[in-house]
């Protein structure tokens, strides 16, 4: 991986941890996800303009990975109800490289190395740090649950996107297309609770709709990257966002007990980066 692309990734990873802070802040989580999905919409509107349309071998891919979107976004609205931004994130995001590495080895033919072999034992030695005593509580070990359900969709449209942007022949048209279709989540959401739309502030509105365009941008940045770098790696060094989390969950949120939870960020994001430049 070339340092441009590297820093596109880390870019990327910064973005996606401070969106899913908002989301985590949010008073209403269903109606700011609704924003974010309409943000992902007018995201999309730079795009379909001018880019060309993904060749059509794209389109399974891009209409499967609508469907895992709505259960990533379904299992986060229940994750960040139950647990901390500190514990939900790194857990959800710790699992992915590991497995999205091993579904590149059976999909794709993408082959780790013993410095990859070294990051995943890391990215495992952080989380199980992570969790512990998480099944303590009802509470506790259904935020965890919800954290590995997050964690499962992540690994499945990583996969599915990083195949289909590569088939589609316009990452631009990819991502434009796969954003526009999030306002079937805008018509899903709103109608219904038009009540609890109106309640929201103009501030947290915005605060929503602005979470959807960073992250908006930040999964483009990673598909972009992902017709450049292989998919493991590029996944593996995105997910060292699990560091920005943790420090925003301990030093925004006030979560705790932060030396645990920074310990566990810092080596679940040691292996990561271990992986990230393994070759």
């Amino acid at each position: 991986m070339t340092a441009s692309v590297a820093l596109i990734v880390l870019s990327a990873a910064f973005l996606h941890a401070l969106w899913n802070a908002l989301v985590k802040g949010a008073g209403d989580r269903v109606i700011t996800l609704g924003m974010i999905a309409l943000g992902h919409v007018a995201f999309s509107l730079v795009f379909i303009g001018f880019a060309p349309f993904p060749d059509k071998a794209a389109w399974p891919y891009m209409i499967a990975s609508i469907m895992i979107h709505w259960l990533y976004f379904y299992f986060l609205n229940i994750a960040y109800r139950l647990g901390d931004l500190s514990f939900i994130y790194p857990v959800a995001r710790g699992f992915a490289p590991v497995l999205v590495a091993l579904g590149a080895f059976l999909f794709v033919g993408e082959v780790l190395s013993v410095q990859a072999w070294l990051g995943i034992i890391l990215v495992s030695v952080g989380i199980m740090l992570l969790a512990k005593g998480s099944f303590s509580t009802d509470l506790s070990r259904n935020a965890l649950f919800a954290a590995l359900a997050i964690g499962g969709t992540v690994v499945a449209y990583t996969l599915v996107d990083g195949i289909g942007v590569r088939m589609s022949g316009t990452t631009l048209g990819y991502v434009g297309w796969l954003f526009m279709s999030k306002i079937l989540i805008v018509l899903y959401l709103f109608p219904t609770r038009m009540d609890r739309l109106r309640a929201q502030s103009t501030k947290s509105l915005m605060i929503g709709f602005m979470g959807g365009v960073v992250s908006g941008t930040a999964y483009a940045l990673v598909l972009y990257a992902k017709t450049l770098a292989p998919l493991g790696i590029v996944s593996a060094l995105r997910e060292t966002s699990v560091i920005f989390a943790a420090m925003i969950g301990v030093l925004w949120f006030g979560e705790g007990p932060k030396t645990r939870r920074l310990l566990s960020g810092a080596i679940v994001g040691g292996g990561i980066v271990c992986i990230g430049l393994a070759r």
